[in-house]
């Protein structure tokens, strides 16, 4: 923790602690709730320009108290759980990842779940994941021809999937049972909605189709782990970690623990390098001098025919500023939430128990004060002499703190990989209407559809 932060975070005081500003507006009992669940993004960014660093609404009966600024997010994400709780705040998760698994498990018992991943996330793996992804790649577009058209959203929606299921859960998925898992994981990842955050138990279509997926992945799962126990076969893969893994009593994941860590899994593997490639190749494409930029690195770096490796994606650092900038202006998770388990001050304002707070990268990332021009695609916002990413708590894409999240290492070379495999073969072009986003699921991605034409470049080998 930094000085700066000790004066910022700290218990309640009564005697000097401010009460947070109030968003205009709401209606009586359920306050700025329609609003929230109609237009989310709106009322954050609302909330923000009429209060400030810190303002506060109402939703049915509690107050969100939501912190923007490096100085804010950073007092925020540093106060432990037992202050402010994640587990509390995303109980919306529960039904999804199931009873008794990250948060829906009490926070030691999370917290062990949490570095049971670990081994699953080093150099070791990873180089094994960047060849899975660029196999994946090149095998999706060895149909492609020399020209057609894709739906971006759709395509790199499939794509995503075959390459998370492929480095996470393992070959048997991707190549048995590809197809029904599609099905079921879209069906579990749709039943993630506004009201979940309200009750996620209503008896709506979302949450019934959500929990009827939960289940057959469940079968799913135990299927695999009995087949790989009976065959003696190890995977490289996140399956494998789990299968191996132990509490630290000794006792083994449940089927029913392993199913739901892998959920988790997925859900920060695919979700964000789904919407998040579809992002990057949007903004590049309207934006033709950054395009040319990473279309040169990459066509130098693999111009004698390299493979695709876990130390050559390493070298494509303008690439990555490419991807980190799409995922600056385009956060998949548009709001981070905690719950007070205990009264506290932060900034000086007053947090009581049971209140909500929140923090927005949509909102954050936003903010021309921290962000030079915010609203303007520039990947070298991040390089040498600049470096607007270094501020502490700054660039909120993954979290910050204690939670952030542990895949985004990953997240940023499977988008990397599919760049290179697809810019070095293909050239692309926008078709179509202005591009807008998609605000129905928790996961932001571009509005479909999203029309590409692609071109096999002239030096593209076959």
């Amino acid at each position: 923790m930094t000085a700066g932060t000790q004066t910022t975070a700290t218990r309640f005081s009564a005697s000097t602690a401010k009460t947070p500003p109030k968003l205009k507006g709401g209606l009586p009992v359920i306050g700025h709730t329609m609003a929230f669940v109609k237009d989310t993004i709106g009322l954050l960014q609302r909330t923000h320009d009429e209060c400030g660093p810190v303002g506060r609404f109402k939703l049915f009966g509690k107050d969100m108290i939501l912190f923007v600024g490096p100085e804010a997010q950073e007092a925020l994400f540093r106060l432990p759980d037992e202050v402010l709780s994640p587990n509390a705040a995303y109980k919306m998760m529960v039904p999804v990842f199931g009873e008794g698994v990250a948060y829906g498990a009490e926070p030691a018992r999370m917290a062990e779940q949490m570095h049971m991943l670990y081994p699953a996330l080093r150099n070791n793996r990873m180089r094994t994941y960047t060849e899975i992804v660029a196999r994946e790649t090149s095998g999706i577009i060895e149909s492609w021809g020399d020209e057609g058209e894709i739906e971006a959203s759709a395509f790199f929606g499939m794509l995503t999937n075959f390459t998370s299921s492929s480095c996470l859960l393992g070959k048997e998925f991707r190549n048995e049972m590809s197809e029904e898992f599609a099905r079921v994981y879209y069906d579990l990842e749709r039943g993630i909605v506004a009201w979940g955050y309200i009750h996620p138990y209503l008896p709506i279509p979302a949450f019934r189709r959500r929990d009827r997926a939960r289940a057959r992945l469940g079968e799913m799962v135990s299927e695999i782990v009995e087949k790989r126990k009976q065959s003696g076969y190890r995977g490289e893969d996140f399956l494998q970690t789990l299968m191996d893994a132990e509490y630290s009593d000794g006792r083994k994941l449940s089927d029913h623990e392993i199913t739901g860590m892998l959920v988790a899994a997925m859900f920060a593997g695919h979700h964000t390098s789904s919407v998040t490639t579809a992002w990057t190749l949007i903004e590049l494409l309207r934006h033709p001098r950054f395009l040319g930029e990473v279309r040169e690195e990459i066509h130098r770096r693999y111009a004698d025919g390299e493979d695709y490796t876990y130390e050559s994606l390493r070298d494509l650092e303008t690439t990555e500023n490419a991807v980190k900038e799409a995922l600056r202006i385009h956060p998949p998770l548009f709001i981070l939430l905690r719950a007070a388990l205990q009264d506290c001050e932060i900034l000086g304002y007053r947090v009581k128990k049971g209140n909500w707070v929140a923090v927005s990268p949509m909102v954050a990332h936003r903010d021309d004060q921290v962000f030079r021009d915010a609203l303007r695609f520039d990947p070298d916002r991040y390089g040498p002499g600049r470096e607007e990413d270094k501020r502490p708590f700054a660039y909120i894409s993954f979290g910050g703190g204690r939670h952030k999240c542990m895949g985004n290492a990953f997240a940023i070379l499977q988008i990397k990989t599919i760049m290179a495999v697809l810019l070095n073969r293909y050239d692309f072009d926008l078709v179509g209407d202005a591009i807008e986003t998609d605000f129905q699921g928790l996961v932001l991605g571009p509005k479909p559809p999203i029309r590409i034409r692609y071109r096999r470049r002239a030096s593209a080998a076959v």
